[in-house]
Protein backbone atom coordinates (compact mmCIF):
# COMPACT_ATOMS: atom_id res chain seq x y z
CA UNK A 1 0.00 0.00 0.00
CA UNK A 2 1.22 3.53 -0.87
CA UNK A 3 2.11 5.72 1.88
CA UNK A 4 2.16 9.26 1.14
CA UNK A 5 2.79 12.09 3.19
CA UNK A 6 -0.54 12.80 3.80
CA UNK A 7 -1.86 9.05 4.28
CA UNK A 8 0.00 7.10 6.66
CA UNK A 9 -1.29 4.32 8.62
CA UNK A 10 1.10 5.24 11.57
CA UNK A 11 3.97 7.49 11.88
CA UNK A 12 5.49 10.14 14.31
CA UNK A 13 4.26 13.71 12.42
CA UNK A 14 0.72 13.94 14.02
CA UNK A 15 1.62 12.74 17.87
CA UNK A 16 5.01 15.08 17.29
CA UNK A 17 3.64 18.12 15.39
CA UNK A 18 2.79 20.88 18.58
CA UNK A 19 6.39 19.43 20.03
CA UNK A 20 7.88 20.55 16.82
CA UNK A 21 6.17 23.89 16.31
CA UNK A 22 7.12 24.78 19.88
CA UNK A 23 10.58 23.89 19.26
CA UNK A 24 10.96 25.64 16.24
CA UNK A 25 9.29 29.21 17.17
CA UNK A 26 11.24 29.24 20.61
CA UNK A 27 14.30 27.53 19.61
CA UNK A 28 15.22 27.25 16.20
CA UNK A 29 13.59 29.84 13.90
CA UNK A 30 16.00 28.97 10.83
CA UNK A 31 14.81 25.48 10.80
CA UNK A 32 11.75 26.17 10.03
CA UNK A 33 12.87 27.63 6.77
CA UNK A 34 10.44 26.40 3.53
CA UNK A 35 13.49 24.36 2.36
CA UNK A 36 12.77 22.25 5.44
CA UNK A 37 10.79 18.80 5.48
CA UNK A 38 8.38 18.19 8.05
CA UNK A 39 10.56 14.62 8.32
CA UNK A 40 13.73 17.43 8.77
CA UNK A 41 12.02 18.97 11.83
CA UNK A 42 11.05 15.79 13.16
CA UNK A 43 14.26 14.39 13.08
CA UNK A 44 15.90 18.20 14.68
CA UNK A 45 13.15 18.12 17.10
CA UNK A 46 14.09 14.33 18.69
CA UNK A 47 17.86 15.26 18.57
CA UNK A 48 17.56 18.16 20.55
CA UNK A 49 15.49 16.13 23.30
CA UNK A 50 17.86 15.84 26.21
CA UNK A 51 16.79 11.64 26.60
CA UNK A 52 18.24 11.37 22.93
CA UNK A 53 21.41 13.36 23.67
CA UNK A 54 22.27 10.62 26.68
CA UNK A 55 21.02 8.13 23.65
CA UNK A 56 23.91 9.30 21.64
CA UNK A 57 26.36 9.91 24.57
CA UNK A 58 25.65 6.03 25.59
CA UNK A 59 26.96 4.96 21.91
CA UNK A 60 29.60 6.93 21.87
CA UNK A 61 30.94 5.55 25.60
CA UNK A 62 30.11 1.90 24.94
CA UNK A 63 31.57 1.81 21.40
CA UNK A 64 34.49 0.13 22.35
CA UNK A 65 31.75 -2.95 23.46
CA UNK A 66 29.97 -2.40 19.92
CA UNK A 67 33.42 -3.42 18.36
CA UNK A 68 34.08 -6.05 20.59
CA UNK A 69 30.64 -7.56 19.58
CA UNK A 70 30.82 -7.03 15.52
CA UNK A 71 33.97 -9.41 16.33
CA UNK A 72 32.70 -11.70 18.38
CA UNK A 73 29.80 -12.45 16.10
CA UNK A 74 31.77 -12.62 13.06
CA UNK A 75 34.01 -15.16 14.81
CA UNK A 76 30.90 -17.92 14.99
CA UNK A 77 30.68 -19.49 11.72
CA UNK A 78 27.74 -18.66 9.95
CA UNK A 79 27.50 -20.54 7.03
CA UNK A 80 25.04 -21.35 4.52
CA UNK A 81 21.77 -22.84 6.02
CA UNK A 82 24.69 -23.29 8.97
CA UNK A 83 23.76 -20.39 11.20
CA UNK A 84 22.36 -22.54 14.41
CA UNK A 85 25.49 -21.62 16.11
CA UNK A 86 25.52 -17.83 15.54
CA UNK A 87 22.20 -17.75 15.92
CA UNK A 88 22.06 -19.39 19.61
CA UNK A 89 24.55 -17.06 20.72
CA UNK A 90 22.76 -13.83 19.30
CA UNK A 91 19.57 -14.96 21.25
CA UNK A 92 21.44 -15.23 24.28
CA UNK A 93 23.04 -11.27 23.38
CA UNK A 94 18.96 -9.79 22.95
CA UNK A 95 17.81 -11.78 26.05
CA UNK A 96 21.34 -10.22 28.28
CA UNK A 97 19.73 -6.57 27.03
CA UNK A 98 16.34 -6.62 28.54
CA UNK A 99 14.18 -7.82 25.87
CA UNK A 100 11.46 -9.72 26.23
CA UNK A 101 9.39 -12.36 24.36
CA UNK A 102 12.84 -13.93 23.46
CA UNK A 103 12.29 -16.54 20.78
CA UNK A 104 14.04 -18.88 17.62
CA UNK A 105 10.65 -19.83 15.34
CA UNK A 106 10.82 -22.73 13.35
CA UNK A 107 12.92 -21.28 10.82
CA UNK A 108 15.73 -20.66 12.71
CA UNK A 109 15.29 -16.81 12.95
CA UNK A 110 15.90 -15.22 16.74
CA UNK A 111 14.11 -11.79 18.20
CA UNK A 112 13.35 -10.02 21.01
CA UNK A 113 10.43 -7.48 21.30
CA UNK A 114 11.12 -3.52 23.18
CA UNK A 115 7.60 -3.25 24.25
CA UNK A 116 6.34 0.49 23.19
CA UNK A 117 3.74 2.30 25.51
CA UNK A 118 0.35 1.08 22.92
CA UNK A 119 -1.87 -1.13 24.34
CA UNK A 120 -0.65 -5.45 23.81
CA UNK A 121 -1.33 -6.99 20.63
CA UNK A 122 -0.56 -3.42 18.65
CA UNK A 123 1.80 -2.25 15.66
CA UNK A 124 5.48 -3.41 15.71
CA UNK A 125 8.53 -1.87 14.16
CA UNK A 126 10.87 -4.59 12.45
CA UNK A 127 14.90 -4.02 13.08
CA UNK A 128 16.42 -6.96 11.72
CA UNK A 129 20.04 -7.45 10.42
CA UNK A 130 21.01 -11.02 8.85
CA UNK A 131 22.85 -13.89 10.77
CA UNK A 132 24.21 -15.75 7.69
CA UNK A 133 27.22 -14.80 5.38
CA UNK A 134 27.94 -15.99 1.76
CA UNK A 135 30.80 -18.41 3.14
CA UNK A 136 30.95 -22.01 3.30
CA UNK A 137 31.61 -24.01 6.16
CA UNK A 138 35.67 -24.05 6.50
CA UNK A 139 36.12 -20.53 5.92
CA UNK A 140 38.25 -18.63 8.20
CA UNK A 141 36.72 -16.18 9.95
CA UNK A 142 39.17 -15.12 12.67
CA UNK A 143 38.79 -11.13 12.67
CA UNK A 144 42.53 -9.48 12.02
CA UNK A 145 43.12 -5.75 13.04
CA UNK A 146 44.74 -2.90 11.35
CA UNK A 147 44.70 0.19 13.72
CA UNK A 148 40.83 0.81 13.11
CA UNK A 149 40.33 -1.82 10.33
CA UNK A 150 38.81 -5.20 11.10
CA UNK A 151 39.06 -7.84 8.92
CA UNK A 152 37.39 -10.74 7.84
CA UNK A 153 34.92 -12.72 5.59
CA UNK A 154 31.22 -11.22 6.53
CA UNK A 155 32.89 -8.76 9.31
CA UNK A 156 30.41 -6.09 7.39
CA UNK A 157 28.03 -8.30 5.87
CA UNK A 158 26.30 -8.27 8.26
CA UNK A 159 27.53 -9.22 11.95
CA UNK A 160 27.70 -5.25 11.97
CA UNK A 161 24.22 -4.79 11.45
CA UNK A 162 24.06 -7.62 14.28
CA UNK A 163 25.72 -5.41 17.11
CA UNK A 164 24.04 -2.13 15.78
CA UNK A 165 20.77 -3.52 17.06
CA UNK A 166 22.78 -4.26 20.38
CA UNK A 167 24.11 -0.94 20.55
CA UNK A 168 21.08 1.00 19.85
CA UNK A 169 18.92 -1.15 22.48
CA UNK A 170 21.42 -0.24 25.29
CA UNK A 171 21.49 3.42 24.05
CA UNK A 172 17.48 3.54 24.33
CA UNK A 173 17.21 2.02 27.68
CA UNK A 174 20.27 3.86 29.12
CA UNK A 175 18.38 7.25 28.21
CA UNK A 176 15.20 5.50 29.47
CA UNK A 177 13.47 6.59 25.84
CA UNK A 178 10.36 4.80 25.22
CA UNK A 179 8.46 4.61 22.25
CA UNK A 180 4.73 3.99 21.35
CA UNK A 181 5.12 1.40 18.86
CA UNK A 182 6.57 -2.09 19.98
CA UNK A 183 10.07 -2.64 18.34
CA UNK A 184 10.95 -5.83 17.51
CA UNK A 185 14.61 -6.73 17.01
CA UNK A 186 15.69 -9.75 14.94
CA UNK A 187 18.26 -11.57 13.60
CA UNK A 188 16.97 -13.70 10.39
CA UNK A 189 18.59 -16.60 8.23
CA UNK A 190 18.88 -17.38 4.89
CA UNK A 191 19.49 -13.97 3.13
CA UNK A 192 22.40 -14.80 0.78
CA UNK A 193 22.36 -16.50 -2.38
CA UNK A 194 20.08 -19.57 -1.99
CA UNK A 195 18.99 -18.83 1.11
CA UNK A 196 16.83 -17.04 -1.23
CA UNK A 197 15.25 -14.89 1.50
CA UNK A 198 13.78 -18.20 3.57
CA UNK A 199 13.99 -16.52 7.22
CA UNK A 200 12.44 -13.51 6.22
CA UNK A 201 10.03 -15.07 3.95
CA UNK A 202 8.69 -17.44 7.13
CA UNK A 203 8.63 -14.56 8.91
CA UNK A 204 6.28 -13.03 6.83
CA UNK A 205 4.46 -15.96 5.73
CA UNK A 206 3.74 -18.29 9.10
CA UNK A 207 5.66 -16.35 11.76
CA UNK A 208 3.40 -14.67 14.76
CA UNK A 209 4.11 -11.10 14.09
CA UNK A 210 3.12 -11.34 10.07
CA UNK A 211 -0.35 -9.59 10.67
CA UNK A 212 1.31 -6.85 13.15
CA UNK A 213 4.54 -5.52 11.09
CA UNK A 214 3.85 -1.64 10.78
CA UNK A 215 7.45 -1.13 8.87
CA UNK A 216 10.53 -3.19 8.75
CA UNK A 217 14.34 -1.59 8.28
CA UNK A 218 16.88 -4.10 7.58
CA UNK A 219 20.41 -3.28 8.50
CA UNK A 220 22.32 -4.61 5.83
CA UNK A 221 25.42 -3.16 3.99
CA UNK A 222 27.67 0.17 5.78
CA UNK A 223 27.01 3.39 4.06
CA UNK A 224 24.22 5.14 5.75
CA UNK A 225 23.63 7.54 3.12
CA UNK A 226 22.65 4.58 1.01
CA UNK A 227 18.68 3.77 1.29
CA UNK A 228 17.52 1.23 -0.38
CA UNK A 229 14.11 1.23 -0.61
CA UNK A 230 13.27 -0.66 -4.40
CA UNK A 231 13.67 -4.28 -4.23
CA UNK A 232 15.35 -6.09 -7.00
CA UNK A 233 13.62 -9.39 -7.76
CA UNK A 234 15.22 -12.31 -8.79
CA UNK A 235 14.49 -15.90 -10.58
CA UNK A 236 17.46 -18.36 -10.46
CA UNK A 237 17.05 -21.53 -12.05
CA UNK A 238 19.11 -24.75 -13.01
CA UNK A 239 18.52 -26.09 -16.01
CA UNK A 240 19.70 -30.09 -16.68
CA UNK A 241 19.54 -31.01 -20.05
CA UNK A 242 19.88 -34.56 -20.62
CA UNK A 243 20.61 -37.16 -23.34
CA UNK A 244 21.37 -40.45 -24.67
CA UNK A 245 25.44 -39.86 -24.27
CA UNK A 246 27.91 -42.23 -25.83
CA UNK A 247 31.40 -42.41 -27.25
CA UNK A 248 32.62 -39.37 -28.93
CA UNK A 249 33.90 -41.02 -31.72
CA UNK A 250 31.15 -44.37 -32.41
CA UNK A 251 28.14 -42.54 -31.28
CA UNK A 252 29.02 -39.53 -32.79
CA UNK A 253 26.06 -38.01 -34.77
CA UNK A 254 23.32 -38.34 -31.85
CA UNK A 255 22.09 -35.72 -29.82
CA UNK A 256 24.42 -33.39 -27.71
CA UNK A 257 22.37 -31.83 -24.08
CA UNK A 258 25.94 -29.59 -24.01
CA UNK A 259 24.80 -28.40 -27.62
CA UNK A 260 21.25 -27.63 -26.08
CA UNK A 261 22.98 -25.64 -23.44
CA UNK A 262 25.13 -23.78 -25.60
CA UNK A 263 22.33 -23.04 -27.73
CA UNK A 264 20.03 -21.55 -25.03
CA UNK A 265 22.70 -19.74 -23.62
CA UNK A 266 23.95 -18.21 -26.95
CA UNK A 267 20.03 -17.66 -27.15
CA UNK A 268 19.45 -15.68 -24.16
CA UNK A 269 22.28 -13.43 -24.77
CA UNK A 270 20.12 -12.22 -27.81
CA UNK A 271 17.46 -10.80 -25.75
CA UNK A 272 17.73 -7.14 -25.08
CA UNK A 273 16.36 -6.39 -21.91
CA UNK A 274 15.53 -2.88 -20.72
CA UNK A 275 17.60 -0.70 -18.94
CA UNK A 276 14.82 1.12 -17.26
CA UNK A 277 13.85 -0.13 -15.09
CA UNK A 278 16.86 -1.94 -14.79
CA UNK A 279 16.88 -6.31 -15.75
CA UNK A 280 19.36 -8.12 -16.34
CA UNK A 281 20.19 -12.13 -16.90
CA UNK A 282 23.32 -14.41 -16.37
CA UNK A 283 24.33 -17.69 -17.58
CA UNK A 284 26.28 -17.85 -13.82
CA UNK A 285 27.24 -21.68 -13.61
CA UNK A 286 27.76 -24.67 -15.82
CA UNK A 287 29.21 -28.27 -15.04
CA UNK A 288 28.12 -31.80 -16.30
CA UNK A 289 30.09 -34.23 -18.59
CA UNK A 290 31.81 -37.63 -17.73
CA UNK A 291 34.72 -37.54 -19.90
CA UNK A 292 36.56 -35.72 -22.63
CA UNK A 293 35.95 -38.98 -24.75
CA UNK A 294 32.26 -39.06 -24.09
CA UNK A 295 29.02 -37.34 -25.15
CA UNK A 296 27.83 -36.66 -21.93
CA UNK A 297 24.53 -37.56 -20.68
CA UNK A 298 23.70 -34.75 -18.48
CA UNK A 299 24.75 -31.36 -18.36
CA UNK A 300 23.89 -28.13 -16.10
CA UNK A 301 23.65 -24.73 -16.14
CA UNK A 302 22.47 -22.20 -13.21
CA UNK A 303 20.54 -18.91 -14.34
CA UNK A 304 20.14 -15.73 -12.99
CA UNK A 305 17.32 -12.67 -14.30
CA UNK A 306 16.86 -9.73 -12.28
CA UNK A 307 14.97 -6.95 -12.53
CA UNK A 308 13.45 -3.59 -10.39
CA UNK A 309 10.22 -4.69 -11.59
CA UNK A 310 8.10 -7.84 -11.02
CA UNK A 311 6.23 -7.36 -14.38
CA UNK A 312 9.83 -6.84 -16.45
CA UNK A 313 10.98 -10.05 -14.50
CA UNK A 314 8.14 -12.41 -15.26
CA UNK A 315 8.24 -11.05 -18.49
CA UNK A 316 11.91 -12.28 -18.97
CA UNK A 317 11.74 -15.45 -16.76
CA UNK A 318 8.73 -15.98 -20.00
CA UNK A 319 11.12 -15.26 -22.51
CA UNK A 320 13.88 -17.55 -20.65
CA UNK A 321 11.82 -20.91 -20.66
CA UNK A 322 10.85 -20.59 -23.99
CA UNK A 323 14.34 -19.95 -25.03
CA UNK A 324 15.32 -23.33 -22.73
CA UNK A 325 12.31 -25.07 -24.98
CA UNK A 326 13.40 -23.99 -28.60
CA UNK A 327 17.05 -25.31 -27.61
CA UNK A 328 16.23 -28.56 -26.76
CA UNK A 329 13.69 -28.52 -29.84
CA UNK A 330 16.40 -27.20 -32.05
CA UNK A 331 18.65 -29.74 -31.06
CA UNK A 332 16.68 -32.53 -31.51
CA UNK A 333 15.63 -31.36 -35.28
CA UNK A 334 19.36 -30.82 -35.55
CA UNK A 335 20.72 -34.32 -34.44
CA UNK A 336 19.81 -38.16 -34.21
CA UNK A 337 17.46 -39.16 -31.77
CA UNK A 338 18.29 -42.96 -32.62
CA UNK A 339 19.16 -43.59 -28.97
CA UNK A 340 16.73 -40.98 -27.28
CA UNK A 341 16.23 -37.11 -27.31
CA UNK A 342 17.58 -34.17 -25.60
CA UNK A 343 15.46 -33.02 -22.77
CA UNK A 344 15.47 -30.07 -20.16
CA UNK A 345 14.44 -30.41 -16.43
CA UNK A 346 13.53 -26.37 -14.90
CA UNK A 347 14.54 -26.37 -11.54
CA UNK A 348 13.63 -22.98 -9.65
CA UNK A 349 16.50 -22.63 -7.12
CA UNK A 350 15.61 -18.90 -6.15
CA UNK A 351 12.50 -16.57 -6.59
CA UNK A 352 13.02 -12.67 -4.95
CA UNK A 353 9.74 -10.78 -5.03
CA UNK A 354 10.48 -7.35 -6.36
CA UNK A 355 8.88 -4.02 -5.88
CA UNK A 356 9.34 -0.36 -4.58
CA UNK A 357 8.80 1.40 -0.99
CA UNK A 358 7.70 5.20 -2.20
CA UNK A 359 10.18 7.89 -1.55
CA UNK A 360 7.54 9.65 0.75
CA UNK A 361 6.80 6.68 2.61
CA UNK A 362 7.73 7.10 6.77
CA UNK A 363 10.24 4.70 6.68
CA UNK A 364 12.21 6.21 3.63
CA UNK A 365 11.60 10.12 4.52
CA UNK A 366 12.56 9.71 8.29
CA UNK A 367 15.48 7.99 7.26
CA UNK A 368 16.69 10.55 4.39
CA UNK A 369 15.96 13.53 7.20
CA UNK A 370 17.77 11.74 9.83
CA UNK A 371 21.20 11.12 6.61
CA UNK A 372 20.77 14.92 5.95
CA UNK A 373 21.05 15.87 9.70
CA UNK A 374 24.26 13.50 10.21
CA UNK A 375 25.60 15.78 6.94
CA UNK A 376 24.83 12.77 4.69
CA UNK A 377 23.21 13.34 0.79
CA UNK A 378 20.74 10.88 0.99
CA UNK A 379 21.63 7.97 -2.06
CA UNK A 380 18.23 6.34 -3.31
CA UNK A 381 19.06 2.61 -4.31
CA UNK A 382 17.76 -0.63 -5.79
CA UNK A 383 19.26 -4.27 -4.20
CA UNK A 384 18.29 -7.66 -3.16
CA UNK A 385 17.84 -7.66 0.28
CA UNK A 386 15.41 -8.87 3.63
CA UNK A 387 13.40 -5.81 2.64
CA UNK A 388 12.56 -7.32 -0.74
CA UNK A 389 9.94 -9.52 0.92
CA UNK A 390 7.89 -7.04 3.12
CA UNK A 391 8.15 -4.38 0.24
CA UNK A 392 6.54 -7.02 -1.85
CA UNK A 393 3.94 -7.12 0.29
CA UNK A 394 3.33 -3.21 0.69
CA UNK A 395 4.74 -2.89 3.85
CA UNK A 396 6.91 -0.08 4.51
CA UNK A 397 9.88 -1.56 4.47
CA UNK A 398 14.05 0.06 3.63
CA UNK A 399 17.37 -1.04 4.03
CA UNK A 400 19.97 1.68 5.41
CA UNK A 401 23.78 1.37 6.68
CA UNK A 402 25.09 0.36 9.61
CA UNK A 403 27.42 3.44 9.56
CA UNK A 404 31.39 3.63 8.73
CA UNK A 405 32.95 2.47 6.25
CA UNK A 406 33.85 -0.64 4.42
CA UNK A 407 34.85 -2.43 1.34
CA UNK A 408 35.08 -5.97 -0.39
CA UNK A 409 31.90 -7.48 0.98
CA UNK A 410 31.36 -11.21 -0.27
CA UNK A 411 35.34 -11.79 -0.25
CA UNK A 412 37.80 -13.16 1.67
CA UNK A 413 39.40 -9.93 2.32
CA UNK A 414 36.35 -7.70 3.46
CA UNK A 415 36.92 -5.20 5.89
CA UNK A 416 35.37 -2.37 8.06
CA UNK A 417 36.48 0.80 9.85
CA UNK A 418 35.38 1.85 13.00
CA UNK A 419 37.24 5.04 13.83
CA UNK A 420 34.70 6.79 16.46
CA UNK A 421 33.59 9.36 15.12
CA UNK A 422 32.52 8.22 11.86
CA UNK A 423 31.03 5.19 13.24
CA UNK A 424 28.99 6.64 15.79
CA UNK A 425 27.94 9.45 13.14
CA UNK A 426 26.42 6.72 11.02
CA UNK A 427 24.74 4.72 13.85
CA UNK A 428 22.80 7.57 14.62
CA UNK A 429 21.45 7.97 11.25
CA UNK A 430 18.85 4.70 11.85
CA UNK A 431 18.70 5.05 15.15
CA UNK A 432 16.65 8.51 14.78
CA UNK A 433 14.55 6.82 12.09
CA UNK A 434 13.57 4.07 13.93
CA UNK A 435 12.87 6.83 16.95
CA UNK A 436 11.01 9.02 14.28
CA UNK A 437 8.68 5.66 13.00
CA UNK A 438 8.06 4.06 16.12
CA UNK A 439 7.09 7.37 17.42
CA UNK A 440 9.29 8.13 20.83
CA UNK A 441 7.00 9.22 24.01
CA UNK A 442 7.99 12.40 25.65
CA UNK A 443 7.77 12.83 29.43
Amino acid sequence: MRQGRGNRPFGPISALQPLIVLALAAAHPAAAAPAATSEDQAIATIRALPAYKRAEQTLAAQHDRFVGEIITLTEIPSPPFGEAKRAAAYREMLAQHGLTDIDTDAEGNVMGLRRGTSSAGGKVIVVSAHLDTVFPAGTDVKVRREGTRLFAPGIGDDSRGLATMLAWIRALDAAKIRTRHDILFVGTVGEEGQGDLRGVRHFFTQGKYKDRVAAFYSVDGIDPAQLTHAAVGSKRYRVTFKGPGGHSFSAFGIVNPMAAAARAITDLYEIVPPTQPKTTYAAAVIGGGTSVNSIPDSVFVEFDMRSESAAELDGLERRFLTVIDRAVAAENGARSTREGSITAEKKKIGDRPAGVTPRDAAVVAYTAAAARAQGFAPEYEASSTDANVPISLGIPAITIGSGGSGERAHSTDEFIDVETKESLRGLSVGLLSVLAVAQIERR
